[in-house]
């Protein structure tokens, strides 16, 4: 069963969603999955998330 998602509508700018875009070119991933990748690994390194259970993930949650 996929882990279920919140939409939230996201104001960014015209850059950062360019330099993002390119980010998740590079990466084999959407500009959406790539946000989320760059949120959890902020959120890991400040201790603001905890390490996820070991459970393997969908490819479309990878890239």
């Amino acid at each position: 069963m996929p882990a279920e998602k919140k939409a939230y509508p996201l104001r960014i700018s015209p850059v950062v969603l360019e330099a993002m875009q390119r980010w998740a070119d590079d990466e084999l991933r959407s500009v959406n999955a790539q946000i989320e990748y760059v949120l959890r690994s902020a959120l890991h390194a400040n201790g603001r998330l905890k390490p996820a259970k070991a459970k393997p993930l969908a490819d479309d949650e990878t890239r």
